[in-house]
């Protein structure tokens, strides 16, 4: 990861995780940050979900699993890119441990870029 992706990165993750109940359940950013395979990539909070992207730059790459929480309880991991199912998870700690095993081939720090930059 170059020095200005690292700094990218390592600036959004200090946002998100300052982020409050209202933004998203601070243990689902802790949790991610918790992998270092998850902690190089470039994180982004919408209506109360983590999104993990292989760039800092917009539009974000979406083949990085998302942990959608339930209703009921537990989350649905799902890559975005091809709808595919990964799994499903009773706690956030397995949803984020099945997203940090089912990482893209080749999945390493996010780039400062876009998904054509990969």
């Amino acid at each position: 990861m170059s020095q200005n992706a690292q700094d990218i990165v390592a600036a959004e993750w200090a946002a998100v995780l300052a982020y409050g109940q209202d933004r998203i359940d601070p243990v689902v950013p802790r949790t991610a940050y918790g992998h270092p395979s998850l902690r190089t990539l470039f994180p982004m909070v919408s209506h109360g979900v983590l999104y993990l992207s292989r760039c800092t730059g917009y539009p974000w790459t979406h083949d990085v699993g998302t942990a959608f929480p339930q209703v009921a309880g537990g989350y649905r991991v799902r890559r975005e890119s091809n709808h595919t199912l990964i799994g499903e998870a009773a706690t956030v700690e397995e949803a984020y441990e099945l997203i940090a095993a089912s990482l893209p081939e080749g999945c390493g720090p996010a780039i400062d870029g876009t998904p054509g930059d990969l």
